[in-house]
């Protein structure tokens, strides 16, 4: 039997590639014949370089780069995959929330600029294709540091500019033109909030990041000037306009037609070739922690789910958990299966603990009835 096995990460447990092995080890227990494809997946969050990497025989890159803070430095790293021509960027590397203390947050002061230098250095290094992910950003910029650091002309009200442009220096922006050429940027994102208004960068995002119910309005009021003062208003509300403070927006109004943003799991399947080796595949098992309703919406096992139903693959989901509506609507619309790890009562900290054993005993049940069976 041909098995194709694309978790994602277990979010504080395991990554997508240990999973992968540990999912791989239980098969073989039960199948030493199996013939098994590792394919470690991501949504274009937290673990999306590792897992392309990870899948692709690619490189990691570190480099030092401007931190969430002007000020700051921080050694981020991004992936270039097995094809040496597609990188893969998460901007939380560079200018992630969890790089600020949590004293200090407050998106006034924050900056992607240290996610263009990423950008900057990874075309540098002869990428004709950029996927970005865009999650967990400390940010609400608009995507004026990112902008300022791929060297944009940014013309501000004062005509002055000390450093890194921050979330402050939106209402100073006058226009913005064109900065270096730059590959093909995809922005992973899930998100359909546009850059202001209720349902906009700020006042969605702005308080985790820091902001009291005036930098708020401040924020808000500063990002539709932004869009508006430099002639791109009919962009501000496009689908995820307001992700990550704004930087898609910013990198799509001001770069030009090669930027786009996306699904993140559609990107992630594209660059890893999923649909290419689902082909060869006899069953799919993937894996995320926790199966619930928001699974439904954009998550890596019901993209997997999905893609293995289009190709009349069986497939198998594996979780921490599985809330049972929504595993009644994943076989309703996949023919897919979802069952829990856990095969008795245990805490939240020791399942986490024992992530990795309880995947490799999950994926020999899974094989031993599924896999073998047409329930």
């Amino acid at each position: 039997m041909r098995v194709l096995i694309a978790p994602d990460k277990f979010k504080g447990a395991i990554s997508a590639a240990d999973a992968a092995e540990a999912m791989a080890e239980g098969i073989w227990s039960v199948c030493a014949g199996a013939r098994i494809e590792l394919c470690p997946m991501a949504d274009g969050g937290e673990g999306t370089v590792a897992a392309l990497v990870a899948a692709t025989n690619g490189t990691m890159i570190r480099i030092k780069v401007c931190g969430p803070l002007p000020g700051s430095s921080v050694d981020a790293e991004y992936g270039m995959l097995g094809d040496g021509q597609t990188a893969v960027i998460e901007m939380a590397s560079a200018s992630g929330l969890a790089l600020v203390p949590p004293d200090k947050r407050n998106p006034l002061n924050t900056t992607t600029y240290g996610t263009g230098e990423l950008l900057a250095d990874s075309a540098k290094r002869g990428a004709k294709r950029i996927i970005l992910g865009i999650g967990g950003s400390a940010t609400v910029d608009g995507g004026i540091g990112a902008l300022q650091a791929l060297g944009c002309e940014i013309k501000l009200a004062d005509g002055k500019s000390d450093g890194p442009l921050v979330g402050a220096d939106v209402a100073r922006v006058e226009a913005i033109g064109r900065g270096r050429s730059m590959p093909e940027i995809l922005i992973a994102c899930d998100v359909d909030n546009p850059l202001y208004g209720e349902k906009g960068a700020a006042k969605v995002y702005g308080p985790q990041k820091g902001a009291d119910p005036a930098t708020v309005k401040r924020l808000d009021e500063d990002l539709c000037h932004l869009a508006r003062k430099t002639g791109k208003d009919e962009l501000a509300n496009a689908v995820g306009a307001g992700a990550a403070g704004g930087l898609g927006f910013g990198l799509c109004a001001y770069l030009g037609s090669n930027v786009r943003m996306a699904p993140g799991f559609e990107l992630i399947a594209e660059a890893c070739g999923f649909d290419g080796r689902l082909r060869e595949a006899d069953l799919c098992l993937t894996a995320e922690g926790r199966f619930d309703q928001s699974s439904l919406h954009g998550k890596t096992a019901v993209g997997v789910a999905r893609r293995c139903a289009a190709a009349g693959k069986r497939c198998i989901v594996l979780a921490g958990s599985v809330e049972e509506q929504a595993e009644t609507v994943l076989r309703e619309q996949t023919g897919a299966v979802a069952m829990p790890i856990v095969d008795g009562p245990i805490s939240l900290d020791e399942s986490m603990s024992r992530t990795a054993e309880l995947l490799r005993r999950a994926a020999a049940r899974a094989m031993s009835h599924w896999g073998t069976t047409d329930d």
